[in-house]
């Protein structure tokens, strides 16, 4: 019979014993803050009714769907995370309870093109609080501390939420008479970070059709830089000239004041009037996340405020904030830059337990011991040599092996095996057990990122 080639998909990604546990840690993690946070945990299903999911679509959304028909049924894969969770709270508003906090680490599917660090499936990490027609700014504050707190626990220190109001851009647009075109300036100039001002500065007046000088005033507002403080102090002098702009200062500066009683220093958030988030349906704070020292990764956290969360499902007004992560994507940047930790433990089990007799009633034991005590086991069943025995352990990276010969087991011990020092001791099951599980919990404080 021929064979067929094993192959992985492009865009998809397979991982290695390893890398997989990594991940699995900062996915851990992830939902460890969260819940700290009081977010309760979501999964929706991965296939939804195209209706669904194309409610709000159409565009280059329609374009990238994964789509297809079972039977009569019209079906697609999820293209985010959000589009399903504002069907699920139109569907079960009135069993849930508001303002409501959910978290949800998932894969998503976009059929785009296939690029370097850039996935066809890929899992979103998001958070969300929806409140029932209104929701407090405090929120739009508290969403970038929970950012904080994330990434300082995943071991990322030098990063920088950068923090813009939807509202303060529209209302300059407005005093500047470009409120028509503002969807496509916003969404021009949030290629600044990627293409430059001058390149910006060409596409406003070529493809949105704007005067030069009246480019170069969106520019010069973009170019407001300065600590927090003397950004806002610049944003003063056009209070007065438009309703939403004042609206957005005032949002902002509240944003900036809870940031602080939340405990995120400054120097880990910056206003940035050149954030705009391309999507439309963002309307109050938003945010993107850098890492400081590696710029080249681009954003690896983004999200803000809308205010009609669920419209193409209900009547009702659900507004909402949340962030997303895109978790393989900054797996992978992190992995190729070699910035994942290696003091973490990454194998499948903290012990293997080794029987070197014919009887393995006594390893059972010891493992049943081991596991009792929280110490994640593997037990040793084939009948190989002992070389072979513990090239197996030191390819799976197990950081103890545990030995059973007939000396041990007429003491009522086991033999530990340190497998990074070579150190071997014996002691009784129950304290290998103890020793073990101290180890590598010591080991397992290390951050899963290196310090950048």
């Amino acid at each position: 019979m021929a064979k067929v080639q094993p192959r992985t998909l492009s865009g998809f990604m397979e991982l290695l014993p390893a890398p997989q546990m990594q991940l699995e840690r900062m996915m851990s993690i992830l939902r460890e803050t969260y819940s700290v946070y009081g977010f309760t945990p979501l999964d929706t299903p991965v296939i939804e009714s195209a209706e669904v999911l194309l409610a709000k679509g159409g565009g280059e959304t329609e374009k990238q769907i994964y789509r297809f028909t079972k039977g009569d049924s019209d079906l697609a894969l999820r293209f985010d995370l959000t589009v399903p969770l504002a069907k699920y709270v139109a569907a079960h508003y009135s069993e849930l309870a508001f303002p409501f906090r959910r978290y949800q680490i998932g894969k998503v599917y976009r059929g785009e093109r296939a690029q370097r660090g850039r996935f066809r499936e890929f899992y979103q990490a998001d958070i969300d609080i929806i409140g029932d027609g209104k929701l407090d700014i405090i929120n739009e504050a508290e969403i970038p501390s929970i950012i904080y707190r994330t990434f300082s626990t995943l071991g990322i220190t030098k990063f920088k939420i950068k923090v813009n109001n939807r509202k303060l851009l529209n209302g300059f647009y407005a005093i500047n008479g470009m409120s028509e075109r503002a969807g496509d300036i916003m969404r021009t100039v949030d290629k600044l970070d990627k293409i430059g001002a001058e390149k910006v500065r060409q596409l406003l007046i070529d493809e949105v059709k704007m005067l030069p000088c009246k480019a170069e005033n969106v520019l010069d507002f973009m170019a407001i830089t300065g600590t927090n403080t003397e950004v806002i102090a610049a944003l003063e002098r056009y209070r007065g000239m438009d309703e939403t702009f004042d609206q957005g200062l005032d949002e902002l500066i509240t944003v900036t004041k809870y940031l602080k009683d939340f405990g995120v220093p400054e120097e880990n958030f910056a206003v940035d009037l050149t954030i705009a988030r391309g999507l439309d349906y963002y309307t109050g704070t938003v945010y993107e996340t850098e890492m400081t020292e590696h710029p080249e990764i681009g954003s690896v956290c983004s999200g803000g405020r809308y205010d009609n969360l669920a419209g193409y499902y209900t009547d009702k007004q659900l507004p909402g904030v949340g962030i997303s992560i895109g978790l393989t994507r900054l797996f992978y940047v992190l992995q190729e830059q070699g910035l994942l930790s290696e003091e973490t433990v990454t194998a499948p089990c903290d012990a293997l337990v080794i029987p070197m007799t014919e009887e393995p009633a006594a390893a059972i034991a010891a493992a049943t011991t081991l596991r009792a005590a929280g110490v994640r086991t593997q037990l040793y069943c084939e009948k190989k040599k002992f070389k072979a025995k513990m090239s197996y352990a030191d390819k799976i990276g197990v950081p103890f092996a545990v030995l059973l010969g007939e000396d041990e087991i007429n003491e009522g011990v086991v033999s530990v095996k340190n497998m990074t020092s070579g150190e071997q001791v014996k002691l009784t099951p129950a304290d290998a057990a103890a020793m073990i599980k101290a180890a590598v919990d010591a080991r397992n404080q290390a951050a899963v990122i290196k310090e950048n």
